[in-house]
């Protein structure tokens, strides 16, 4: 098989990854966690929830001008448009995956160039065509991290303007004027779109569709059961903004406790490729039999294998939810 059909076909298998990986990471947790709160809200709504996740599909085709067939089917799978929204990105699907697709071929020329072997070239390309999914997690974690800790000091600053006698869209308002973004971007839209006359409850469903955050999502389930039962939303703010400072403070001492686990976890994940690349600059020779001989590939494939395991079982360890 020539280098190129080998390219290509490490693109593709990149490239349905990629979208695995999305499904999956997009639409697991967080969608468990927005149909309970739904069904808390409004249990009537939530029957319907086929129906207004069409409309809002149609909604989104007539005012962006589609991209045919190719964006449809982009959307559905692996929900690229929701991830864009969520790393503030201006980015189609098409273009995505133009990108991935020319760095796949970047890095799977770049391999040959360089006299890499060809065994190593498809993981090369692989490596290169997976770098913009990888640019727009690391840009959608930094920015949802920065959501969260900016939603304490939004909720008192909500609630000292209830107090003060406005109104609850004012508070929207305020966090859109006097905060920075993330949240400010947010939570503005979401003071524009009661403007335009969309009901409360369903601006802040599209806050927290576009925000996976769930101290954000026990924020719009206290409005909006507040709206409805009565009671005294600013102390429920002020009670929400201290739960969340709490679990930052509890977080923080767990980050410095498992800190010798993750340094520990990165050492041993990064020894054997730098160990790799080290002896096949020095010695060639000495790695080629991982390659050739049937032995050294079942070799190389079962450190491939473990190297994933170790990094699970790692990440297992040193990850502890609060």
């Amino acid at each position: 098989m020539s280098p190129f059909m080998i390219t290509i076909a490490a693109f593709v298998g990149v490239s349905a990854l990629i979208g695995a990986v999305a499904v999956y990471a997009l639409g697991s947790r967080e969608g468990k966690v927005e149909e309970r709160l739904g069904m808390i809200i409004d249990p009537e709504r939530t029957k319907n929830a086929a129906k207004l996740k069409a409309r809002e599909a149609a909604l989104y085709e007539s005012l962006d001008g589609g991209h045919g067939f190719f964006e449809t089917l982009v959307t559905r799978f692996a929900r690229l448009r929701l991830l864009f929204q969520q790393a503030n990105t201006n980015l189609t699907a098409p273009t995505f995956f133009g990108l991935s697709g020319g760095l796949a071929v970047a890095g799977g020329a770049v391999s040959i160039a360089s006299g890499i072997p060809l065994a190593l070239m498809p993981f090369m390309a692989a490596m290169a065509g997976v770098l913009p999914f990888l640019w727009l997690l690391f840009r959608r974690r930094r920015r949802m991290k920065k959501f969260a800790s900016q939603l304490p000091d939004a909720l008192d600053l909500m609630a000292r303007s209830l107090r003060a006698g406005q109104s609850l869209q004012s508070g929207f308002h305020m966090v859109g004027q006097e905060m920075s973004d993330p949240i400010a971007t947010e939570f503005g839209r979401c003071f524009e779109e009661q403007n335009l006359g969309v009901p409360l409850d369903e601006a802040m469903r599209g806050m927290t569709d576009r925000v996976p955050n769930l101290d954000l999502s026990f924020f719009s389930t206290a409005v909006i059961l507040q709206r409805q039962t009565g009671g005294d939303l600013a102390e429920i703010l002020d009670k929400i903004a201290s739960l969340i400072r709490a679990r930052f403070k509890i977080y923080g001492q767990i980050q410095a406790l498992t800190g010798e686990g993750r340094l520990s976890g990165v050492v041993l994940l990064a020894l054997p490729p730098v160990l790799f690349l080290a002896v096949y600059r020095l010695n060639p020779d000495y790695i080629m039999p991982l390659f050739q001989d049937p032995m050294g590939k079942q070799m190389l494939a079962g450190g491939v294998v473990l190297q994933l395991l170790g990094a699970i079982v790692i990440k297992k360890i040193i990850s502890i939810k609060v």
